[in-house]
C-alpha cells in the first residue's frame, strides 16, 4: 500500500513537471458554522422528542411528483418538498416493511451480524403514474413489493428481490424501468459471487448475462444505469480482465443492451443477452505517459448541453493511493461510435489482448439490435445465426475506449485528502435557463459547486464557485459517531434546493448564498454565481427569471454566454 502511494506521488510529480493541471480555488467557502441553519430530516414525525434518535442507514433518496422519498432501514419516508423549509424536515408518511422473524433467524444462523439483518431499501422506482416499485434486502432475501404512489398502500404479493435487488446493504446496484420493463444490475447470490445485468417483468422474455463468465463481469461495482434510444447503458468499474497479468486492476466500463434484445437461440446465448457488448471509459490527463482515474464513483442521466447528448461522471483515483478525482464529460455520440470499433480478443489464456481482424468478425455484426436497418433480414434476435452468437459470447469487450469531450478531465481535485462521489447537475440555472452549474459531493461531507465552461463546443475549463462543508454533527450524528460519506444528491429547481443525503440524514442546502453578499453590489457581481443577481432595490438576491436588474447587460457579462448552455 506504502509503496502504491508512493509510485502515484512519483508519478503526479512527473506529470506536473510537464504540465500537470493544478487545483483551482473556490471564489467562497462556506463552513460548518453557517451552513448548520439549513433543513435537516432525521426521521422524526412533528411533536416528537428530537433528542430520541435511531438509526435510519439512508440508501437513497428520490424526488417525483414534489415528493422526496428517503429510502432507509426497514422505511420509506416521504416529504411533501414545497412545504420543508422549518429548521427540521418532518416527513408526511412512513412506509414500515421489516423482515419478517424467519427470515432473520436464517440471516443470524448463516453468520450474519443482528444490524446487517435488517430490510436495507436499495431499489424505489416510479414505476407508472400510480405505483413505485421497491425492493428491499429483506435480511440476505431479497424481495420487492408494489405500493399505491399516494397512501403507500400495498398492491398484489411480493415477488422474489432475486437479481433485482442485492443481498447485502453494502453491494452497488442500479435499476430503471423502460417500457414497462425492469432493467437491473446487481448480485443474485448470498456470496455476492454472480454478478448479473438482468431483465424482468413486461412482456419480453427474461434475460440476463452469461453466468460467471469473467469475460462478461469480473467483480462489477455498478453506478448508474440509462435508457437512451434503442439501449439501456450500463455504467460501472470492474476488475480488467485484459490486464490480469498487472493484477487486480480496475477500470471504468460502459455497456449496452438493446431493448429488444429477446435472447438467443436454443443452441446458443439461450435467454442471455445477445448484445451485451462493454467499453472502457477513458478519464485521463494526456502526455508522455497519462494519468488515468479508473475508480467510476458517480455518473448522471443524460444531459442535453449545447445540441449535444452528455453525461457527466466523477472519478477517483484507487484507495490504496493519494486521494485524487476528476470530472470528464462523454458524448453519447462517441459511446455509441466505440461499439462500432474493434473487437478485443484473447487468443489463449497467457497471451496478451489484441484487436480483432475485421475478416474474422461475423455478418451480421454482433451487438447490432434485430430489426433496425442494418440487421433488417433479422426481425428478431433469436434468429441470429450461431456464428454471430458464438462470436459475442467470446468477445464482449471493445478495443477502443471511449474518449472524453475534449480528451482530458473537466475539473481535477488532487491536492485535498478527499474523494470526489456523487455529482449532482443543474443545466437550466440563472435567469435565462442557459448556464450549467454542477455539484460535487464528497466522501468528507464537502460539496463543491461550479460553473461549466464552454469554449467552440468543447468542454475547456470551468469556474470553481463555492466549497460547502453541509454536514451537521449536532443533528446527523448518532451516538457521537459521524458518518460524513455523502450517499446521494438530488436537485429539485422549483424549490432551489440541493437535497444531500448521509446515511443518518438528509440535509435541504439552497443552491445559492446570494444573502451573503449583502447590499455589496461588486461582491454580488464577483461571485460569478448565475443563481444570484442584483436587484435594483439594491440588494443581492437569488434569480427567479421574472426579477428585474437595474443593469442586465452588466450582469450577464458576467456570466456570458460562452458558459456552457443548457
Amino acid at each position: 500500500m506504502r509503496s502504491e502511494a508512493l509510485l502515484l506521488y512519483f508519478t503526479l510529480l512527473q506529470i506536473a513537471g510537464a504540465g500537470f493541471p493544478e487545483d483551482s480555488e473556490p471564489i467562497s467557502i462556506s463552513h460548518g458554522n453557517y451552513t448548520k441553519q439549513y433543513p435537516v430530516f432525521v426521521g422524526h414525525k412533528p411533536g416528537r422528542n428530537s433528542t430520541q434518535r435511531h438509526k435510519l442507514d439512508i440508501q437513497l433518496i428520490v424526488i417525483t411528483n414534489r415528493t422526496l422519498y428517503v429510502a432507509a432501514r426497514d422505511h420509506v419516508y416521504t416529504v411533501d418538498i414545497d412545504t420543508a423549509n422549518s429548521e427540521e424536515i418532518f416527513f408526511s408518511k412512513k412506509l414500515t416493511w421489516k423482515s419478517r422473524q424467519a427470515d432473520v433467524d436464517t440471516c443470524r444462523m448463516k453468520g450474519k451480524h443482528k444490524d446487517e439483518c435488517h430490510n436495507f431499501i436499495k431499489v424505489l422506482l416510479q414505476q407508472n403514474d400510480d405505483t413505485l416499485f421497491v425492493c428491499g434486502t429483506n435480511a440476505f432475501n431479497p424481495s420487492c413489493r408494489t405500493y399505491k404512489t399516494d397512501t403507500l398502500e400495498a398492491l398484489g404479493e411480493e415477488i422474489s428481490g432475486m437479481a433485482r435487488c442485492p443481498y447485502d446493504a453494502k453491494h452497488a446496484n442500479v435499476a430503471l424501468f423502460a417500457d414497462g420493463k425492469l432493467y437491473s444490475a446487481t448480485v443474485t447470490d448470498f456470496l455476492a459471487i454472480d454478478a448479473v445485468i438482468y431483465r424482468s417483468l413486461g412482456d419480453s422474455p427474461t434475460l440476463r448475462t452469461v453466468k460467471h463468465d469473467s469475460k462478461w463481469l469480473k467483480e462489477p461495482y455498478f453506478v448508474q444505469a440509462v435508457d437512451y434510444g434503442d439501449f439501456i447503458y450500463f455504467f460501472y468499474r470492474e476488475i480488467a480482465m485484459e490486464y490480469n497479468s498487472m493484477g487486480k486492476v480496475v477500470f471504468p466500463r460502459v455497456a449496452r443492451v438493446c431493448k429488444n434484445d429477446r435472447g438467443g437461440s436454443q443452441r446458443v446465448l439461450e435467454k442471455q443477452w445477445t448484445s451485451f457488448l462493454k467499453a472502457r471509459l477513458n478519464c485521463s490527463i494526456p502526455g508522455d505517459s497519462h494519468f488515468y482515474f479508473n475508480i467510476l464513483q458517480a455518473v448522471t442521466d443524460v444531459i442535453h448541453i449545447n445540441g449535444r447528448d452528455v453525461v457527466m461522471a466523477t472519478f477517483s483515483t484507487p484507495y490504496n493511493s493519494i486521494p485524487g478525482s476528476a470530472v470528464c464529460a462523454y458524448d453519447m455520440a462517441d459511446i455509441a461510435t466505440a461499439f462500432t470499433g474493434r473487437f478485443k480478443e484473447q487468443k489463449s489464456p497467457d497471451s496478451t489482448w489484441t484487436p480483432v481482424p475485421e475478416e474474422k468478425v461475423p455478418k451480421p455484426r454482433p451487438g447490432c439490435c434485430a430489426g433496425t436497418p442494418s440487421v433488417e433480414k433479422y426481425k428478431v434476435s433469436n434468429e441470429f445465426p450461431d456464428d454471430t452468437l458464438n462470436f459475442i459470447k467470446m468477445h464482449p469487450l471493445m478495443e477502443e475506449a471511449v474518449p472524453s469531450i475534449a480528451n482530458r478531465p473537466w475539473f481535477l481535485k488532487t491536492m485535498v485528502r478527499y474523494r470526489l462521489t456523487r455529482i449532482a447537475v443543474d443545466n437550466a440555472a440563472g435567469p435565462y435557463r442557459n448556464h450549467t452549474v454542477v455539484f460535487l459531493g464528497s466522501e468528507r461531507g464537502i460539496i463543491l459547486k461550479f460553473l461549466a465552461k464552454m469554449n467552440s463546443g468543447f468542454l475547456n475549463d470551468s469556474l470553481f464557485l463555492e466549497e460547502l462543508s453541509i454536514y451537521n454533527p449536532e443533528k446527523c450524528s448518532i451516538d457521537g459517531v459521524d458518518d460524513k460519506r455523502i450517499i446521494n444528491m438530488q436537485i429539485d429547481s422549483k424549490s432551489h434546493a440541493l437535497f444531500v443525503a448521509f446515511t443518518s440524514c438528509v440535509v435541504k442546502v439552497p443552491l445559492s448564498r446570494c444573502e451573503r453578499h449583502g447590499r455589496c453590489k461588486k461582491s454580488c457581481i464577483a461571485s460569478r454565481d448565475p443563481y444570484c443577481g442584483w436587484l435594483s432595490e439594491g440588494a443581492c438576491r437569488e434569480v427567479v427569471t421574472s426579477t428585474k436588474y437595474v443593469d442586465p447587460p452588466f450582469f450577464t457579462s458576467c456570466c456570458s454566454h460562452s458558459w456552457l448552455a443548457g
